[in-house]
């Protein structure tokens, strides 16, 4: 086990962790929390090996391997999969130890490396490697491209990706989701459910930490405070703790306030009851955020834009994709949609299948390829893209970016465009005294993020276009951001990873897939069912491919000119794969009939819960409801188990 006793953790002259004590059992999959600057990757370095402890005691077995995820961008001309299989070092030595006996011609080394090579798993570890590359949203042309020809983005996938491939008993991830989109997510979520050594993530993304830990470290004050259960549980153990102190509770009550007014004052205009309920079901989350944003240094809303053109947006027969020297690159095609004042709409889709190229041409990024795109009158779009931090000037200050906005935007000479009260409103996203005169290079990612935010609110937009806004946003950040997106009283398009958010602000969904978008009916457990399908179809069609592509060879090819003989094969290899699958098969269609129930049962529940009852009948039906979840859970996972098995028994006899 791990084992942290009185321990010191400093970083130059400050101290991270004093006297701090916790325990990790192996097998754990522990998810490690903290405010920013708190002292979780300098953890993270000790437990690595990079740095050593100050004072106290840290312990670990000393046999165990470590995997972690480099950080460093690889440039090299390696191929994507013989990048990914060197992560498997001892399986890297031992086939280079082989290269040398043979070379040498020595017999005996060459047959114990050979069993050595078997032990270590070589006969499937392209497969492995592979497998890894196209679960992270690889497709299986770009397995053989070399690293340096992806960008950024995709390369930090491949470190993961050869992490994952490194047999270990440890395994250490800082922000693993950062660069995945939706459908990459859902698939790291259920390869580390499988993972069977010792788990330590750091993340902001609180549904992915309640999919793969079961217990949650807390730094605070320089002490780890440990917490078994998810990280939702985390957050309701904190907010009891925190409920006790009047500022906190002060603080929640101002939130609940504000979300109540809206509520109040919209709740009976039909064309704003959607967003009221939306309204009310951030108020019966407040309890759960509470220790979130009591620790979080930024509250922020939304300014009330000064029109509301309704509709905002009319799309008609349009196409989206990209224009170059070589011709027009079609990604949408016969798109006619409609966006109406105060909608707020979640962008789905697997990756690469137009989600940014769709939001970047209504902001005006991309050229709009044919069709049509009307804006209201008084349109005012504010763009939130993932590579936004980067077109910031890095020698330029805060308050130097929002006289050039002012400047931009014509407003250079408006009240609020002075530099006094740029300086205010800066404060406002904690770019106080001296942080606003600092150049935005020293800043990091997060400070960064909250700059764009500034610039965005600062703007008083009425169409909100977000693009992955929550990169490098820490939770705290998160939730102050999904405060202020419920308050908008303008229309929201968000393209996100981030459940939580898309799940608390979001009131419908669009799904972008197979060159068109079209309204996605159901929620995001849907769109998890809907991913893993389109995976499985995906895949699929790879091996048809691939099959068809492939020489024949063996007894099929042998007896290819005998049709009935190769009938009477063919015929036997089905009926083999179908007595392996059964048993598979009827378990899959005894959860498939089992969540049909849940999901019957659920809505029951929620429907006699949405009327008057009896305090016992809530409290039976709150404990029944949360079981069913947690059945739910189990049985997703259990689907996803299954249905892996067979594409694996199926493929093999392919």
């Amino acid at each position: 086990m791990i084992s942290l006793q009185n321990l010191t953790l400093r970083r130059g002259a400050k101290v991270l962790l004093d006297g701090a004590s916790a325990t990790i059992h192996p097998g754990e999959k522990v998810a490690l929390v903290g405010r920013n600057g708190a002292g979780k990757s300098t953890l993270f370095a000790l437990l690595g090996g990079a740095l050593h402890e100050d004072g106290g005691d840290f312990s670990m077995p000393a046999h165990w391997r470590i995997a972690q995820v480099a950080q460093h961008m690889p440039e090299t001309g390696e191929a994507a999969t013989a990048f990914v299989l060197a992560g498997d070092e001892r399986l890297t030595r031992l086939r280079a130890q082989l290269a040398q006996a043979e070379a040498a011609g020595e017999g005996m080394a060459i047959a114990q490396l050979h069993a050595d090579l078997q032990d270590a798993g070589a006969h499937d570890a392209t497969a492995r490697a592979q497998a890894l590359i196209l679960g992270l949203g690889f497709k299986p042309s770009q397995l053989q491209q070399p690293v340096s020809s992806f960008s950024g983005g995709w390369r930090m996938r491949l470190q993961l990706a050869r992490a994952l491939m490194a047999p270990s008993d440890l395994l250490l991830l800082d922000e693993p989701t950062n660069h995945l989109d939706l459908d990459a997510l859902v698939w790291l979520e259920g390869w580390l459910a499988r993972y069977a050594g010792t788990l330590i993530v750091i993340s902001h993304d609180r549904d992915f930490l309640d999919a793969v830990t079961q217990a949650t470290l807390h730094i605070e004050h320089g002490q780890l405070t440990r917490y078994g259960g998810s990280y939702s549980t985390f957050e309701e153990l904190r907010a009891q703790q925190l409920v006790l102190q009047q500022a906190a509770w002060a603080k929640q009550q101002e939130k609940r306030a504000h979300l109540q007014k809206f509520i109040d004052r919209f709740k009976a205009k039909a064309t704003k009851a959607r967003q009221a309920q939306s309204r009310v079901k951030a108020l019966e989350r407040m309890e759960k955020i509470a220790p979130v944003l009591a620790e979080s240094e930024l509250q922020f809303s939304f300014r009330e834009p000064p029109a509301l053109p309704n509709p905002m947006l009319a799309i008609k027969e349009a196409a989206f994709g990209y224009r170059s020297d070589a011709g027009d690159k079609l990604i949408l095609q016969g798109v006619s949609r409609t966006v109406l004042a105060g909608q707020r709409i979640g962008i789905l889709g697997a990756n690469g299948q137009g989600k940014s190229t769709f939001v970047k041409t209504i902001a005006h990024q991309l050229p709009l390829l044919a069709g049509r795109v009307t804006e209201g009158k008084g349109l005012a779009i504010g763009y939130f893209a993932q590579q936004e931090l980067d077109v910031l000037h890095p020698q330029s200050t805060p308050l130097e970016h929002m006289v050039r906005l002012a400047r931009e935007t014509g407003r250079e000479n408006a009240e609020e465009a002075r530099e006094q009260p740029l300086r205010n409103f800066l404060g406002g996203f904690n770019f106080a005294g001296d942080m606003a005169a600092q150049p935005v290079g020293q800043f990091s990612g997060g400070e960064k993020a909250r700059l764009v935010l500034a610039m965005l609110v600062w703007q008083r937009p009425n169409l909100l276009l977000l693009d992955e806004p929550t990169n490098h946003l820490d939770l705290a950040t998160r939730e102050a951001l999904a405060v202020a997106l419920n308050s908008f009283e303008g229309t929201l398009m968000l393209v996100s990873h981030d459940r939580a958010l898309l799940r608390s602000v979001c009131d419908e969904f669009w799904l972008v897939a197979r060159g068109h978008v079209q309204p996605f009916e159901g929620d995001l457990r849907d769109y998890q069912r809907y991913l893993l399908d389109e995976a499985k179809r995906q895949r699929e069609a790879a091996a048809q491919e691939a099959s068809a592509a492939a020489p024949k060879t063996g007894p099929l090819a042998a007896n290819s000119a005998n049709p009935a003989e190769q009938r009477r094969q063919q015929a036997r290899l089905r009926a083999q794969l179908a007595e392996k699958t059964k048993p598979l098969k009827r378990q899959l269609a005894a959860a498939d009939a089992r969540m049909a129930a849940i999901a019957t049962r659920r809505t029951e529940l929620e429907t006699q819960l949405a009327t008057p009852q009896p305090p016992a009948a809530i409290a039976d039906a709150g404990r029944e409801l949360k079981a069913l979840e947690n059945e739910l859970t189990a049985l997703e996972e259990q689907w996803l188990e299954l249905s892996t098995q067979i594409e694996e028994i199926e493929n093999g006899q392919a």
